[in-house]
């Protein structure tokens, strides 16, 4: 497992897709040869797994540096340098320059490829989702699932999960109801917005939130899951 500042950490270097005529989501592949970003990232994060998808979606070269959060990695002076806040995923460019939010980080590798509409309305929509997925959904569909996965039984924080856990419930509800007339999230097509919802809502039942009610929220998981190029949360890159 790799860790934050080894010497030779691992890479992830492919053809990268940047807009131009396209048939579908897909067209022209340009032929980048080397990384230009590193995502510093942990593997079981859904937020760094948002950034793995999408490079995987768009072919986007990067180099990828695990960063144990179990540990306190993020709150070493050397991590915090590149993120004050002391989370992942954080991206470095190739001009040295850091940028944090997993869905800022989307926004920023999306731009220019038809995962980002170009219509006013339909791009705004993408990021009230995003915004939606973040405040309303993030903190009580992921955060149940980290504390069953890292907390023990008596831990202080399992006596958070049921006011959680309630208002994970309603997240769903909402999204479920959007899908009943809806393939996708935004514009009747894959976007940034279904792969910020995708990342830890296929994963809720970890967390303790039952998806059998949601019967469409499934069915979008498993649409999603077919998408070309699509890669698993546990690939490690």
């Amino acid at each position: 497992m790799e860790r934050e500042g080894t010497s030779a950490p691992r890479r992830r270097v492919c053809e990268s897709w940047r807009g131009g005529a396209a048939s579908g989501y897909f067209g022209a592949l340009s032929t980048r040869k080397t990384a230009v970003f590193t995502l510093y990232d942990y593997l079981d994060s859904g937020n760094g797994y948002k950034i793995r998808l999408l490079c995987a979606l768009v072919n986007e070269p990067y180099r990828w540096v695990e960063v144990d959060i179990l540990t306190g990695a993020t709150r070493t002076p050397q991590f915090l340098a590149k993120n004050p806040n002391g989370r992942i995923p954080t991206l470095e460019l190739d001009d040295g320059s850091f940028l944090a939010e997993s869905n800022a980080i989307l926004w920023y590798l999306a731009e220019g490829s038809p995962f980002i509409p170009n219509e006013r309305l339909s791009r705004a929509r993408v990021l009230q989702w995003m915004f939606f997925e973040q405040y309303s959904h993030e903190p009580y569909v992921a955060t149940p699932r980290f504390i069953k996965k890292h907390f023990p039984a008596d831990s202080p924080r399992q006596a958070e999960l049921p006011k959680r856990l309630q208002q994970g419930r309603a997240a769903l509800a909402i999204m479920d109801a959007h899908l009943n007339k809806e393939d996708f999230f935004v514009a009747g097509r894959y976007t940034i917005a279904d792969i910020a919802l995708y990342a830890y809502t296929h994963v809720a039942d970890e967390g303790g939130l039952d998806l059998a009610p949601y019967p469409n929220v499934r069915t979008w998981i498993a649409r999603v899951a077919s998408q070309p190029r699509h890669v698993p949360l546990e690939r490690r890159p």
